[in-house]
């Protein structure tokens, strides 16, 4: 494809009702199309359709892509649903006794996932990290408490080994392809497929309706354990609906991704692999991940596959722009059939979008269209979309048709709340929890907070204003909103700074922990970045960032944005300690909790060379 990127988004238009009770409500005017009721009834269009097309890929061990077909997907989707329905049959496998799916991303998650929805028994994907080998599995046996499996799958089953042996009930069946794990029996998919009782297929999957229960998908757990959401077919259907009218484009051409998101969370689960599913287009599974050390099979992946639409978190195309800048074969090649760039988990620095849109200009003459929105695991996700042409930090668009937004005043900001198709009926299990998550009216509390780019002008949207529940007060009694700060900051520590957490709940000021960019820290110092840190002369980076901060202060005067002292962190974020997600972000709570000391030293009356002081 030469010359632009060919497509137009459609107008948002809302109506916007300022209520006497102070809240507003923002619904589209448009009506969403309708939707199936299933979502493997687009699997069987699909495979009717376009039979030879491929649905899924991954790489083998030996670098070559494995493919599966629509018509080869739908048929070992077909026989693995008929013996999931033997199960439903005998009460071996219902709501009460889903599936869990240990694994991470992999064609034969992918199939025994989509076969369960064929039939209706509820799948619960379950982050890696709780079952690896150093976890201590407190979150997967909650887990497994909560949901109570009849079935667990562990496909990369050595690694998951010793979880699997400490957390399974004997009466579970275990599903890999080993057969055998932790010295019980396994079966197979391929068993599974043998066993195909097709009479019982079709009866179970008559029964399968819009609110049949799809999968349990977990919250991250940031502010204690984790919740099972409930998650219909209608949520998925009907998100995906909302998404192809906000994204026409979609429809054009079936979109090809190269993906990493994992499944177990609703971006790269519910929004990605429905999105390729709905639109008839291909999912190229990457086992690249956006860290140092992880991107390179990333890179691989996007030298060999063209998308046509890329989604990815701030961190991934940060570290994406730079092989871009020096790879002119990667970056054709990544250009070359792209329709849209797409990220969520956090915000995108404006550095970073900047680079995508001169690289963009320099391969194909045009500005790249950078989507984002809100949205919410509760949500199925999308609540909100941002139009291709908005080039601002922070911007999360207007809602998506079928969704109907009211912003409520709460502590001296907006909170958003959210009404649809797409929203959960509430948790598994936890009626209490269900219940305070929605307000009075029905709304889904979704605990961030977003203000108008404009008010006079509510076709530009609205904006990320944090997260209600990050926010905190001074000993002062002044408030601080984290969201907007730590953006601020992000750009007055550009590049050092990879993230920052912010602290100071009942402090005299405020001071941050900042995760550095080491790589961008060496190009500074002009030392190997490989090299021992503690040879590196981290006092000229640490009086660097003081200037920074002093000239953020200097721009940004007052108790809620000044930040006196800050800290480097040489130990980055821990996945298990639950300080970041699979997605990339960090979980400021939990960086807080698990880094105590270190926020401690930061307030020390006489601190140590290490603290910068602004």
């Amino acid at each position: 494809m030469n010359g632009g990127f060919g497509w137009q988004s459609v107008a948002f238009d809302v109506r916007v009702d300022k209520r006497r009770d102070g809240a507003t409500l923002i619904e589209p005017t448009r009506r969403l199309a309708d939707y199936p009721g299933r979502v493997t009834d687009r699997l069987e269009y699909w495979a009717q359709q376009a039979p030879e097309r491929i649905f899924v890929a991954q790489r083998e061990p030996g670098g070559a892509w494995q493919s599966f077909t629509y018509r080869e997907t739908l048929a070992s989707v077909r026989n693995i649903a008929a013996a999931l329905a033997l199960r439903q049959q005998d009460g071996r496998l219902s709501a009460d006794r889903p599936i869990a799916i240990l694994s991470g991303n992999g064609i034969d998650h992918l199939l025994l996932a989509m076969a369960a929805m064929h039939v209706g028994v509820p799948y619960t994907p379950v982050s890696t990290a709780y079952s690896q080998a150093r976890s201590d599995h407190n979150k997967l046996r909650h887990v497994f408490q909560l949901v109570t499996p009849g079935m667990v799958a562990a496909f990369d089953a050595q690694a998951l080994e010793p979880a699997i042996r400490q957390t399974v009930a004997a009466d579970v069946e275990l599903v890999s392809n080993t057969g055998a794990l932790a010295g019980r029996p396994c079966t197979s998919l391929f068993q599974l497929e043998g066993e195909a009782d097709h009479a019982a297929l079709e009866a179970a999957r008559a029964g399968v309706h819009a609110d049949t229960i799809a999968k349990f998908l977990l919250t991250s757990g940031s502010t204690g354990h984790p919740k099972a959401v409930v998650t219909t077919h209608r949520m998925l259907c009907s998100n995906q609906a909302m998404l192809l009218q906000a994204l026409p484009f979609l429809a054009e051409e079936p979109p090809v991704l190269v993906d990493w998101l994992p499944w177990n969370h609703t971006f790269g689960g519910s929004h990605n692999v429905n999105l390729v599913l709905f639109n008839g287009g291909s999912l190229y599974i990457d086992h690249g991940r956006p860290m140092p050390g992880g991107f390179e099979p990333t890179l691989r992946n996007l030298s060999d596959i063209s998308p046509s639409v890329y989604f990815n978190v701030p961190k991934g195309f940060e570290l994406l722009v730079v092989a871009l800048q020096r790879d002119a074969a990667l970056r054709e090649k990544f250009f070359h059939r792209l329709r849209a760039c797409f990220f969520a988990g956090a915000g995108l620095s404006q550095h970073t979008w900047d680079a995508l849109n001169d690289l963009a200009q320099r391969e194909r003459g045009a500005d790249m269209p950078v989507i984002t929105g809100l949205g919410a695991t509760e949500c199925a996700p999308s609540v909100c979309f941002t139009r291709p042409g908005t080039r601002l930090a922070g911007a999360i668009g207007l809602p998506a048709t079928g969704n109907v937004v009211k912003l409520v005043p709460v502590e001296g900001k907006l909170e958003m709340r959210v009404k649809g198709p797409n929203v959960t009926p509430g948790y598994w299990r936890q009626p209490e929890i269900s219940a305070a998550a929605f307000d009075e009216e029905g709304y889904y509390r979704l605990g961030d907070a977003v203000r108008w780019i404009d008010e006079r002008d509510v076709d530009q949207g609205l904006m990320f204003d944090g997260r209600i529940a990050e926010d905190f007060k001074l000993s002062s009694g002044t408030w601080v909103s984290v969201g907007p700060l730590r953006a601020r900051l992000l750009s007055a520590l550009n590049p050092f700074a990879q993230d920052v957490v912010i602290a100071g709940l009942n402090r005299d000021e405020l001071g941050i922990l900042i995760f550095p960019d080491w790589g961008a820290c060496a190009d500074f110092l002009g030392v190997d970045a490989g090299s021992p840190r503690d040879g590196w002369p981290l006092a000229r980076l640490r009086e660097e960032i003081g200037r920074r901060l002093q000239r953020h202060n200097d721009s940004h005067p007052g108790g809620s944005t000044t930040v006196r002292r800050a800290l480097l962190q040489l130990e980055p974020p821990s996945l298990d300690k639950g300080e970041v997600t699979d997605k990339g972000s960090i979980n400021q709570r939990m960086v807080l909790g698990g880094r105590a000391e270190q926020v401690a030293r930061l307030y020390e009356a006489a601190p140590d060379g290490a603290v910068i002081v602004a």
